[in-house]
């Protein structure tokens, strides 16, 4: 039974014994990353020099600090003099090469590293060192950015063993350690191991008695995976793996963290992997989805994968700054999830060890840099999902229609709103409610001075005719690294000719046209015009009335434009520089009389009130701007974003581009991304699904391939499964697994002795099968299912369970945990409402990350809160509860209730000393509650029945009740 104390003491004996076997266990690995062709006696760049580099060269002479002009992250630099004019590498000649001379120099002056900086190179370093430049300074990339490579698997000891192809590959390993494989588990511990790993759920004993009698166990245990991988429990099971890469949450972040319907995102991740998409498109739609030609409603849908950014919605934040932080965090996430690389260490500089530069990072947030998202509080843009399924492609069809529609109407002008010719419209009067209003002689009017939320600029100018009124907003700086400036939001604009004698009368526009079209404001449907919530550029907008205006003589335009937006905190939109501008070409006024553009103004209202009248949630997903309105991406320099340097374009890194050298949208990035001739992706996700079935990945550092991650315990068995999956699989997340859990590697029995266990604590060598403590929301669900209490229930929105009182406490928000009632309240863990500032406690106590960063793995620990939770959380105490109910329906006589509940929760067999000390348990309970039947009150209606849920609380806390 567990016991806090214990724990403790478990967890810092295992942390000792690991720290002891570090050193050694990198050894081994280095070992298996040489390349198995490699000539004895050699020295190999990735084997033998690269380490040397890292560990001696790389902090003075990586990407950050390139000291004296030379970096050994990239070969050509070492090659061409640094600026002392020395060349660090000659190939053939040592004695030649700067980098020798100085690592061999015995100058305190000359030697390199430098005392102060680390210690010299050991003698076997300097004998690499040499060897290597001798033979030429043959460089090699990084194993994991060079494509996988087939290996023919070695001879292995016994050929009856493997029972798929990756078995040779850990029994030739095992073949090399001088170690067998463990015996094959029982029935029991493979169907608990199996059917937790593919569904997250238990198996019934009489699953496992059926496997047991079957009689060709070989054809029974394919047939329980297959059962397994078609139960709707599967995408249940492998969502909440890919939903901590995504950042899921039913909130947006930050302090006030407010509510987000994003849930529908988190039914199609179940639904894709349901069905087996292919993980191919499962990722490229992700990416990508609203960019292909005609998207589904799922296609969009599966885009908010990048919209789980955090907004912050706290009175008097930048926008703009929280827009930034969200590209980055889109960027990131994309090279965490799909690629493993620390990609984030290139926003401020390039990568320290890896050859990717840094003006490479912002050509990759170029690709979301365009979105329409800008960190607004009411989380545009969205796509209506709607209620019924079967309407749900006609509402991405509406939007397609109405974004095309919209973009025509707005083209109809041609270039006459950037080419025509205008006449500037000079004020002769100006009147703000607010601030002051300074012209210049070139017609440009500059605002100066307090125009709060509401402000309205009022101006005259003498009336001339026109077809067509243009209003130029231009930012205060002429200087683009000056942009985006605070927003200019015009929320009504009218002209109204006054007379001489002082009449006046309204000039009605019947045409709106827009140099950019963008931003949540739409004029034919708001009326609002500028840039908003940031201004990015002169943005320019033509008013056009239904007839040309002709003057009279002596006659003023007076102009009203009203200011009435704002951003987070009630901070205003003004503008703050603009110019008025007159055009009489009567192309204006044929484009308005035209058929095609009346039939397109039908088009765009008809689908309008069609997309309104279709019930729905609204979610927010990827948008990309029209291309007039693509926002200009720079460098920042040393990360800054107020420190803009020079503008990039769209591109991917060319470390990894391949034939990909022009990818300049987000569709193309994704096709480059899983078009087979990416080294990293494929590895990137069958070692995630490694991880999760044996504990830790073939990488242990699945979210970092590259120089400062760990090394794959065996490469060979990592590219023939990357290989496998691309190729032989095609991308199938369903068939990779099945061919792993039904391998002779999986199939091992994960008892060993002491001398196995000290020599590999964590498996690395795979001589046994893998022994893994539950996920946090398997040790919920296994509660509701063995208690008899789980709802199968799927889909929806987020449900309540009980959580201890004053979780939700928090600052600035007055949401309240309403506690679920009926099935809701025992539906599976990954329907849990999640809340970034206040998670749900079960799921945190068992390391279920918050949901603000990308989380690539869940580092397992052990801490005396964990019982603390599943002896005494509300939620498993009623699940103990209806589990002793259940043994109570299920079996008559206590023993034979106690071995009912042991098989339920382990899918083992308990053993007599085991009963005695179960119905020891029950028995010093009921006399300690029929002393106190009070007590016993707050657990059951009798004191028998209180003893029970004791027991029952017991055997779900139980060492193997929580592993697999």
């Amino acid at each position: 039974m567990r016991k806090g104390s214990a724990i403790m003491i478990s967890a810092v004996a295992i942390a000792a014994v690991t720290s002891a076997l570090i050193f050694s266990f990198s050894q081994a690995d280095e070992k298996t990353a040489a390349s198995p062709n490699s000539p004895h006696g050699k020295a190999e760049f990735n084997r033998d020099i690269r380490p040397i580099f890292l560990k001696h060269c790389a902090a003075c002479h990586g990407g950050v600090k390139e000291a004296g002009g030379v970096t050994v992250v990239y070969r050509s630099n070492l090659l061409k003099p640094a600026k002392s004019g020395a060349i660090p590498l000659v190939p053939g000649d040592p004695a030649k090469s700067e980098l020798f001379r100085r690592v061999t120099n015995t100058d305190p002056d000359e030697v390199m590293p430098p005392a102060a900086h680390g210690s010299p190179l050991s003698g076997d370093e300097i004998a690499k060192l040499e060897s290597w430049i001798k033979d030429g300074a043959v460089w090699q990339e990084h194993w994991s950015f060079v494509l996988p490579q087939p290996t023919a698997p070695s001879v292995v000891s016994n050929p009856k063993w493997p029972k798929k192809p990756l078995d040779h590959f850990v029994l030739a390993r095992l073949d090399r350690e001088k170690l067998k494989p463990s015996e094959e588990a029982d029935a029991g511990e493979w169907l608990r191991r199996v059917s937790f790993d593919l569904i997250g759920l238990p198996p019934t004993p009489e699953e496992v008695a059926a496997l047991k009698q079957a009689a060709d166990p070989e054809a029974a245990r394919a047939a329980a995976v297959d059962k397994l991988l078609a139960s709707p429990f599967f995408g249940e099971r492998w969502a909440s793996v890919w939903l901590d890469l995504a950042r899921y949450a039913d909130t947006t972040g930050f302090e006030k963290d407010g509510t987000r319907t994003i849930w529908p995102y988190r039914d199609w991740v179940i639904r894709a992997f349901n069905s087996d998409m292919s993980y191919s498109r499962f990722a490229g739609e992700q990416i990508a989805g609203d960019l292909l030609p005609s998207p589904t409603s799922d296609q969009r849908l599966a885009t908010a994968f990048q919209r789980n950014t955090q907004t912050n919605t706290e009175g008097g934040t930048d926008d703009e700054e929280f827009r930034v932080a969200a590209v980055i965090d889109r960027t990131n996430t994309f090279w965490t999830t799909f690629q493993a690389t620390t990609f984030g260490c290139v926003q401020c500089h390039s990568h320290p060890y890896d050859p990717i530069k840094h003006d490479e990072f912002y050509k990759f947030t170029a690709f979301y840099n365009s979105s329409e998202d800008a960190d607004l509080d009411d989380d545009f843009p969205k796509t209506r999902i709607a209620n019924d399924p079967a309407r749900r492609d006609e509402t991405s069809a509406l939007e397609k229609e109405i974004r095309e529609a919209r973009n025509l109407l707005n083209n109809a002008c041609g270039t006459l709103l950037t080419n025509g010719k205008w006449k500037t419209a000079v004020p002769d009067f100006l009147a703000p409610t607010h601030g002051t209003l300074i012209p210049s002689a070139d017609g440009t009017v500059r605002g100066e001075g307090t125009m709060p939320v509401g402000n309205e600029h009022v101006f005259t100018v003498p009336a001339d005719g026109f077809t067509a009124l243009r209003l130029t907003i231009l930012p205060e700086s002429d200087n683009p690294k000056d942009w985006p400036e605070r927003g200019s939001l015009v929320t009504r604009f009218s002209v109204i000719a006054v007379n001489p004698d002082g009449t006046r009368a309204p000039v009605p526009f019947s045409g709106f046209f827009a140099d950019k079209l963008s931003g949540p404001y739409d004029p034919w449907v708001s009326g609002n015009f500028g840039d908003y919530p940031k201004l990015h550029s002169p943005v320019r907008f033509a008013f056009v009335p239904a007839s040309p205006f002709v003057a009279k003589p002596g006659q003023k335009l007076e102009v009203h434009m009203t200011q009435g937006g704002s951003t987070t905190g009630a901070q205003s939109t003004p503008v703050r520089r603009f110019k008025v501008e007159l055009s009489s070409d009567p192309a204006w006024t044929s484009v308005l009389s035209s058929e095609a553009y009346a039939g397109n103004v039908t088009r765009l209202h008809a689908a309008r009130g069609k997309l309104a009248a279709i019930p729905g949630l609204d979610v927010p997903v990827m948008v990309k701007r029209y291309p007039d309105a693509t926002r200009e991406t720079r460098v920042f320099a040393k990360g800054n974003r107020l420190t803009k340097d020079k503008v990039v374009h769209p591109g991917v890194p060319e470390l990894l581009a391949g034939r990909h050298t022009n990818v300049s949208d987000r569709l193309e990035m994704a096709k480059w991304l899983v078009d087979g001739e990416n080294p990293l992706t494929s590895r990137v996700m069958v070692n995630r699904l490694w991880g999760e079935l044996f504990g830790i990945g073939i990488v242990e550092t699945q979210e970092d391939f590259g120089t400062s991650g760990t090394l794959p315990s065996d490469q060979a068995l990592l590219d023939h499964l990357a290989l496998r999956f691309q190729n032989d699989h095609k991308w199938s997340v369903k068939s990779m697994l099945r061919e792993i859990v039904l391998s002779a590697t999986y199939r091992q029995t994960n008892k060993a002795d002491d001398r196995l266990v000290e020599m590999d604590p964590d498996n690395r060598l795979l001589a046994r099968g893998p022994r893994v403590r539950l996920t946090a929301e398997m040790v919920r669900d296994q509660m509701l299912a063995v208690s008899g209490l789980l709802s199968n229930k799927m889909f929806g929105s987020p449900v309540f369970p009980p959580q201890p009182a004053g979780v939700w406490s928090t600052v600035y928000n007055g949401a309240k945990w309403n506690e679920s009632r009926g099935e809701d309240r025992y539906r599976r863990a990954i329907y849990t409402f999640v809340r970034r500032t206040a998670g749900y406690p079960t799921l945190l106590t068992f390391d279920a990350p918050a949901r603000d960063i990308c989380s690539a793995r869940r580092i397992t620990s052990n801490t005396p809160l964990q019982p603390l939770v599943t002896l005494n959380d509300p939620a498993h105490m009623e699940g103990a509860q209806a589990f002793a109910k259940r043994l109570s329906r299920e079996a008559p006589a206590l023993r034979e209730r106690i071995a009912r509940g042991f098989a339920l929760a382990t899918q083992r067999t308990a053993s007599s000393a085991v009963l005695d000390q179960l119905e020891g348990l029950y028995r010093d309970a009921l006399t300690t509650y029929q002393a106190a039947p009070q007590e016993s009150a707050k657990l059951a209606s009798t004191p028998e029945e209180a003893a029970l849920v004791i027991t029952a609380n017991t055997i779900l806390n139980l060492d193997s009740a929580l592993n697999r």
